[in-house]
């Protein structure tokens, strides 16, 4: 039977290939599930509790942002945007994407995939005792990383582009 093994080394024995092709679905499980410890990480000294602030990143460079969000649960909130990108899926128009404005982060982690089967690290950077603090910590953590020229995938991204500046 031809199982996760085989499949790993033949992909390993055809690089070329394993930047264009999907994963089927039981390897990509294995993966995730194998590499879903190192890719969650909380930097916040703080104790888990209420909601987590994180950011989401390349591995390659946890210091350059791609996204910012809030949730109760991060382990949760990581496995839905994996499982959100389709990674398993191949790469023509991806029409499964129910909100447009997340299309820029899922196709961000389908090319972060392509790349050598990269996931997002995810790094809770503070946790806050109710949803009204979650939302304040979260935009204000988006617009510091605006201010350091991140390119944030955030839709509240595009919304402060068309704010007009105050002088």
């Amino acid at each position: 039977m031809y199982g996760l093994r085989q499949a790993r080394q033949h992909w390993a024995l055809i690089p070329e290939l394993a930047l264009l092709q999907p994963l089927p679905k039981p390897e990509l499980t294995f993966l995730i599930r194998n590499r879903l410890p190192g890719l969650l990480l909380d930097v916040s000294g703080m104790p888990p509790s209420g909601f987590a602030i994180y950011t989401l990143s390349d591995p390659r460079d946890l210091r350059h942002v791609r996204y910012v969000g809030q949730t109760r649960l991060p382990r949760r909130r990581l496995l839905q945007h994996l499982n959100c990108a389709r990674l398993w899926l191949p790469d023509e128009v991806p029409w499964w994407f129910g909100s447009p404005e997340l299309r820029p982060l899922y196709e961000w982690i389908r090319a972060l995939h392509r790349e050598e089967y990269r996931l997002p690290a995810m790094l809770v950077t503070a946790w806050t005792g109710s949803i009204g603090e979650a939302r304040l910590a979260e935009r204000e953590l988006i617009l510091q990383h605006l201010a350091d020229q991140h390119e944030l995938l955030n839709f509240e991204r595009e919304l402060l582009a068309r704010q007009s500046p105050l002088l």
